[in-house]
Order: C-alpha cells, then structure tokens, then sequence
C-alpha cells in the first residue's frame, strides 16, 4: 500500500531524462571496472580501484523499483559498509566554490564523492528516489512516502553481498533533509546518520516561513535538476489549496519526527544559510539522544564544506568508521559542539570554537528598545512615537542601529517584539533582519565561499545570491499568523507558530508581533555596529526576486505599516551575547 499524506497532491510535470544531460545514461544494468588514477569525467583522479554496478533495482514495498548505482571498493578487505545518498537529484549540475580537482564528477548532487570514499573502504550508492531517473511512480519532496522509500531502500542495500549490514546517510540540502525523515522510520540496518545543512520543516522553513508562501528555489530546481517519467509535487498550487496559509495534512507531513531519531547524528549547519540553519539547530536541542550527536557550525557554503576541504571530508569519514565499523578510532574525543563566528568582509571568519551546548547555557539575552533617531537604547524610551515605511516598496525600511565600544560576540537565537499597525489592510508581512555596519556605518557582507577563491576584489561586489552572500540573520512573519504555541517552542527566544489559525488584524489597530529571528554567529569589532531593519521586503533569496519567481507578501502587503515604538509599545529586538573567549 502507498503511504501518502491526507490531502490530495497536485503534480507538475518534468522533463523526460536525456542522455549525457546531468549525468544521465540510458537504463542498463551492468558493472564497471575503474582504475587508480582514471578520470572518468576529466575532473579529480579516483584514489582506488573501484567497481561500479549501475542501475541496481530496489522494489519498495508498494512494489515500485527504484534505481541506483553502486559504487565499492574493487579490492576490499572484506564485506564494508554502505554510505547512501538518497534524492531525486541527478550528478552535480552546481559547483559554487568548488573546483574539478576538488571532485571527481561520480558523486550524486550534494553527495559525497565515491572517489574518496571507496579508498577508505565504504561503498557509496546513489539512489534516484521515486519519480526520478529511471525510477517508478511520481517525484516527492520528503514526507511519509519518501521516507518510507528510504526506509525501504536502507533495507535491501544492507543486505546486498558486499555489505557488512550497516548503513549510514550523508548530504547537503536534499540529501540531509530526507535524512531526518528516512531516521524517524528507524530502519534495523541504519546505523548512523550525517546531514550536513538540512532545513527540518519544508513549511516553516523553506516554503511558507513565518506563514508567508515564497516558492523558493522549487521552480529553478524543477527545471534545471529534475527528470523523471511523470512529475513532481506541485509546491505552489499546494499552497494554494490552503485557507490563507493554514497548515494542512498535506504540510504537517513535511515536517519530520526529530524526537523519533534514534542512530548518532553529526549534524552541520551555519549561521548563513537562507534554508537550512533551523534545522540543525532544532537538531540539535531536539534529538534524544544527546551522548550521540555531534554539531558542528560552519562558515562556509555548504558544497564547498562538502567537497573542498579536506578535512571535513576525514573528520566525516572517521565519523562512519566508528559507527559503521567499529574502528575505535578516538571520535568520542570530537568535541559535541563546534561554533563559527563571521566577521564578513575580507576578515576571514573563526571555525572549530569549542562551547558546552548550543545555544551556550551562559548567554547573556539583553534587549535593546527601538527609539528615536534610528537607535538603539538600553531602555524603552518614555514617549511613544511612530516609524513608517512602505511595505510595497523594498527599499522602504525602517532601521535602528546600535555601536559596540568593544569586541562583542553575538551567538545564537535572536528575536524580536514588534508593535505594528496598518491602516490600509487587514494583514501585514515583516521582515526583520540584523545587518552588520563597519566603523564608517557601510554595510558589510559575508562570503560563504573563501574570498581566494572568488572573482571578485571586494565583497560587496558578489552577485546579488543567496547561495554566496549573507548580509546577515532574518526573522519573517505574517501577522495574521502571529499565534504562538509556547510550549511547542524549541527555544524562548526561538516562538514556535503552529499556523493553524487565520487572524487577520482590524485596520489601524496595533498589533505585537513576536519574530523569531533565524541563528547568528556574528563577531563585532570595536566601532561596528548592528543595524536591526524592519521591512515588508524579503531579503532572502535576491536571486529569486530578480528573476520575478518570487513575491514575497503574496498580496498580502498594502500601504503603510506603522512600527510603534515606545512608551506602551516597546518594540525591541533581543540579542544573544555570549563570551567565547576569542
């Protein structure tokens, strides 16, 4: 029986796969024997011999076959453990950061790469998921029945011959996110798990965040990566189907279990990430079995922390060796958690801080009032004033600054309390985002990819991309979303809004908003200052909004929003201060 989420699904369709298009190759099953030193795709030599068996069929339990292709090492020492990427996505069609001796060109998209991987003896199997490739049925974006498939795909690889029974999962983006809903399932034969960057809620953190719809990067995927027989799971017409955004079946399916994954995690996310950064981060506090999971934040874009540097690459390896094949090999010494800190411009940023948990336990939350002349205050200013800006206009906001007289770290969970209003419409999106000025008061920029390895001479040159620029954490929300389960929240600082109830807001009145604002990692010299900006404007994703893919409030931004400030509307904005010692 095919597990499906309650609600009807809509599909689009996708193009049919064609051959030498991402790797694509007609279906035919058989073995390859490649060399030490073989370039198969003119890009990274591989470092063993390695045997590749293409196309191995997997029947799941509705009885469809998915495909995948396995690569192992040609000459083991014995059965070895398999490393599976699990995704609906073809070979690497993207290389931001990442040079052709970096990678060989046989790893999936997001994947790791077999070249390294088979010379120390784990087989890697790249699985085209439902939908995909040569595989049955219509593509899924996570839920019930991708993880199911995982599940099932998990099973029949441990026991192929050349497996010692013990499986693991490792990937960027896609491949991190299934990760958590194939673990949830507990397959008997999954024995650790490696989502390096992975969002954990398709609604609240990719689609519909803070209950505003924002098709993301679907439609360019869609186009770019995917290819399948059939189609795919429509994402805009699903949210169209929702009564003003209210989460449905549909969508809570999208959300996985953390609480029900039970194998050792080694979890990396980053402060800079536009999708993934709150999942690792609910990771991190929600997994249950906290002797065995192991965060590790980064400051670099994730396919570049993936691929290019190579210890990340041995750090991971020694991960699976200890839990895929008992090799005790010292990875309990591996510090639980690693903190990152950006410095944006050309300062390089500090990796591997060691810290007690995330967020710390000792972090000082202090807030700071919205006032007059576009400060920050240490207290709520007495007279009640007003700051408006055009929520149809992007470059209409409304800021307030605040200069450290010393080197200040900002670490963790950010939020803000807002007092709004509008006299033109019954609802309101805002953005909240926290910009770093530099001494002159310029706003600075973070490279998520080393600055060497960039065309450009200065930051702020970089296009205009979420994917290789973070000019700082947002919080988003839609007002008539503004209801809070407090004891759902994974944090205080971080409010939880289950998005089960519309309440659009009478115009005019004044209405507190709480935003969560997403996790920040940010060191201040003395002199700089954070510029906190309010806006109905997006700023994720610019990429997205210049090619018209995306619209931000959804219609439902009119006119002026009035941001109270003051007096008996104390808008305010609470930071994370915290001393690391650095």
């Amino acid at each position: 029986m095919i597990a499906t989420a309650p609600e009807p699904i809509a599909y689009l369709p996708i193009k049919k796969p064609e051959i030498g298009y991402n790797g694509y190759q007609p279906l035919n099953p058989h073995s390859e024997y490649l060399k030490k030193g073989d370039r198969p795709h003119g890009a990274r030599p591989i470092d063993c011999d390695i045997i590749i068996d293409h196309d191995v069929e997997i029947v799941v339990r509705d009885g469809s076959k998915l495909y995948c292709d396995v690569y192992r090492p040609a000459n083991p020492k014995g059965p070895v453990p398999a490393i599976l990427s699990y995704s609906p996505l073809p070979v690497t069609p993207w290389e931001c950061g990442v040079t052709h001796e970096d990678i060989s060109g046989l790893e999936k998209f997001e994947g790791v790469d077999p070249a390294r991987w088979c010379a120390r003896d784990f087989a890697v199997v790249s699985v085209d998921a439902r939908g995909s490739g040569h595989s049955d049925g219509y593509a899924c974006l996570m839920g019930q029945q991708e993880a199911e498939d995982g599940y099932d795909s998990v099973e029949a690889i441990a026991k192929l011959p050349w497996c010692n029974g013990k499986v693991g999962l490792a990937g960027n983006s896609h491949l991190a996110i299934i990760q958590w809903f194939i673990a949830a399932q507990q397959p008997p034969s999954l024995a650790a798990i490696a989502p390096w960057e992975g969002l954990g809620d398709l609604y609240r953190e990719q689609f519909v965040r803070g209950g505003i719809f924002n098709p993301s990067n679907f439609l360019l995927i869609k186009d770019m990566t995917y290819r399948g027989p059939n189609g795919i799971e429509d994402i805009p017409e699903m949210y169209r189907r929702t009564d003003n955004g209210v989460i449905n079946d549909y969508w809570m399916d999208k959300r996985p279990d953390m609480k029900a994954v039970k194998v050792p995690v080694y979890v990396t996310a980053s402060e800079h990430s536009t999708l993934h950064t709150m999942g690792g981060v609910r990771a991190k506090i929600e997994l249950p079995n906290q002797e065995d999971v192991w965060f590790r934040s980064s400051s670099w874009q994730e396919w570049h922390d993936l691929w290019a540097i190579h210890e990340t690459n041995e750090e991971l390896m020694d991960f699976f060796d200890y839990f895929l094949k008992g090799k005790e090999n010292g990875w309990r010494n591996t510090p639980k958690v690693r903190l990152s800190l950006l410095r944006f411009g050309k300062n390089e940023p500090l990796d591997g801080i060691e810290a007690p948990d995330y967020p710390l336990p000792d972090t000082d939350y202090k807030t700071w009032y919205m006032g007059p002349d576009s400060k920050l205050f240490a207290t709520n200013q007495d007279n009640q004033s007003v700051v408006t800006y055009n929520s149809e206009d992007d470059s209409s906001v409304a800021s307030f600054r605040l200069t450290f007289d010393k080197r200040t770290i900002l670490a963790g969970l950010p939020r803000a309390i807002l007092y709004l209003a509008c006299d033109d419409y019954e609802d309101m999106c805002v953005s909240v985002q926290l910009n770093k000025l530099d001494t002159e008061g310029n706003r600075m920029v973070h490279l998520t990819i080393p600055f060497a390895r960039t065309p450009v001479t200065d930051p702020n040159d970089a296009p205009q991309s979420g994917v290789v620029r973070h000019d700082g954490p947002v919080g988003l929300l839609r007002a008539s979303h503004r209801h809070i389960d407090h004891s759902r929240s994974i944090h205080p600082q971080y409010p939880f809004h289950p998005h089960d109830r519309y309440e659009p807001i009478p115009k005019g009145d004044i209405v507190k908003l709480e935003v969560g604002i997403w996790a920040m990692g940010i060191l201040y010299e003395a002199g700089e200052s954070i510029e906190v900006v309010v806006s109905g404007n997006n700023p994720n994703s610019p990429e997205l909004r210049q090619t018209g893919a995306m619209s931000f409030a959804s219609g439902t931004n009119k006119g002026t929003h009035k941001l109270h400030i003051g007096g008996d509307t104390p808008s305010c904005v609470i930071l994370p201060f915290v001393n690391l010692g650095v």
